[in-house]
């Protein structure tokens, strides 16, 4: 008979197991041709994996300083080999989607409304009026990230990408405490950066995919608060309109990206908007929108789970 503890211990190593195994590191190149320097250059542009080079197009990569057409075509078929292309079966897809788990919350009823809490491998915004506790369920997350859960989930640390100067530690001390853990050693596995432009903002998400795997299956979770606000301050008016929309399009394809490839929880914090970004931003996670006085005569977001 195995006792509780062992069960634990073997639930928890088949966890680390299925996670590593997702992953098929960049390095694994050599192995067919690509040499160490070229490897370098994908890393310096946040490829860290076999699967992130078939979700880089060879314009992209054409770009890098020091790969050309032949190199990038080289580059192409030898991730091919190692990274199996076309169709699975519905089978075979739910077998890969065991590896998604749930960031709990905090709260019981609030996990219930979104399926169980923050979900891994996935975008989720949350977006609302001021003061309806965008930044607090951030700062909740940051710390609940870090606690066991269920399916032998041990718990990890977290990246916090702050554009609009509002991560404040004290919080998550009292937070900590909330749930009975060390404050210092809460703080300790919160890695934070403060984002100034939206051009700054997209260079961490290269740091960001590289750090996730420099110390693999560490970091569970990205929070970015909030996603729009440098965007708006960069362009302005209706004539950077179209630019905006695109940058911003380039951003979302990062993170999807990254959030699929790395098998990590993302989560977004940002203002209301009912622009035409608010409507393809939908398309590209799920949304938590957060209550607020609705005008009158209109109606929320269909596509977000009112709370």
């Amino acid at each position: 008979m195995k006792s509780a503890d062992d069960q634990v211990l073997e639930d928890e190593a088949g966890y680390q197991d299925d996670e590593e195994s997702f992953f098929q590191h960049i390095d694994l190149l050599q192995k067919h041709g690509i040499n160490m320097a070229d490897i370098k250059k994908l890393k310096s542009i946040g490829i860290c994996t076999v699967k992130g080079i078939q979700m880089t197009t060879r314009r992209a990569l054409c770009n890098v300083k020091g790969l050309s057409e032949a190199k990038v075509d080289k580059i192409k078929e030898a991730a091919g080999k190692l990274v199996t292309t076309g169709f699975l079966t519905a089978f075979e897809y739910s077998e890969k989607r065991k590896q998604v788990f749930h960031i709990t919350t905090g709260s019981q009823e609030f996990d219930k409304l979104i399926g169980g809490g923050i979900e891994s491998m996935a975008i989720t915004e949350a977006f609302g009026e001021f003061r309806t506790g965008k930044t607090q369920l951030s700062h909740t997350l940051c710390v609940t990230t870090q606690l066991p859960g269920e399916r032998g989930y041990t718990g990890g640390k977290v990246i916090y990408i702050d554009t609009e100067n509002t991560f404040r530690p004290d919080r998550l001390r009292d937070i900590a405490d909330r749930f009975d853990v060390d404050p210092e050693a809460v703080l300790d596995n919160v890695l934070y950066a403060r984002a100034y432009t939206s051009e700054h903002q997209m260079e961490l998400l290269d740091y960001v995919a590289a750090k996730f795997h420099e110390e693999c299956g560490v970091f569970k979770l990205l929070i970015i608060d909030s996603i729009m606000a440098l965007f708006r301050v960069d362009f302005s008016g209706r004539g950077e309109l179209a630019e905006r929309q695109q940058k911003l399009a380039q951003m979302l394809s990062r993170l999807q990206k990254i959030s699929e490839d790395d098998c990590r929880s993302w989560s977004w914090n940002d203002f209301p908007g009912r622009s035409k970004e608010a409507h393809w931003r939908a398309h590209s996670g799920s949304c938590i929108d957060h209550p607020h006085q609705p005008e009158e005569g209109k109606r929320g977001n269909a596509n977000c789970q009112n709370i």
